[in-house]
């Protein structure tokens, strides 16, 4: 075992066959963490599928059940870096049911246009989730179907 606290985040985006939009969660606590935003979902509870818990998370979070699609690969396969005890597998994931409202840990949820890197870089992230919104917004960019072969 690796040590490493497991914690899952949705890219929430409006399809998963041609995502245009990204659906973003201000936090609201920690003190530490308030203003700034992030992708929703949390920590994975022991013997938990890492898919279940995202499942889980976002309707505990958002009010909305999701389909989901590809993770977003990162380095590593524990997921992309949180902190020296924590790292965070992203998956991409499609609404399909309910209306996303803050109803835990965040005070704002925003649509955010894809195509508008500026815009979304723009955003106040927290810090260790920006490597992993350049990293969405390369593989959204990238020409789908196509094979580096």
């Amino acid at each position: 075992m690796s040590g490493l606290i497991q914690v899952v985040g949705g890219a929430v985006v409006d399809s998963l066959a041609d995502p245009a939009m990204l659906l973003v969660a201000r936090r609201s606590a920690p003190e530490k963490l308030a203003g700034l935003w992030e992708f929703p979902g949390g920590k994975v509870e022991p013997g938990e599928d890492p898919q279940a818990a995202l499942v889980r998370e976002l309707v505990e979070e958002l009010g909305i059940t999701v389909r989901l699609g590809a993770e977003l690969p990162a380095d590593s396969p524990q997921g992309w870096p949180l902190n020296e005890r924590a790292a965070m597998r992203v998956w991409f994931a499609e609404l399909a049911g309910g209306e996303p409202r803050p109803l835990q840990d965040h005070d704002e949820l925003r649509w955010v246009p894809l195509a508008a890197a500026d815009e979304v870089l723009g955003l106040p992230w927290i810090p260790a989730d920006f490597p992993i919104v350049r990293a969405l917004l390369g593989a959204v960019s990238a020409p789908a179907g196509r094979s580096s072969t």
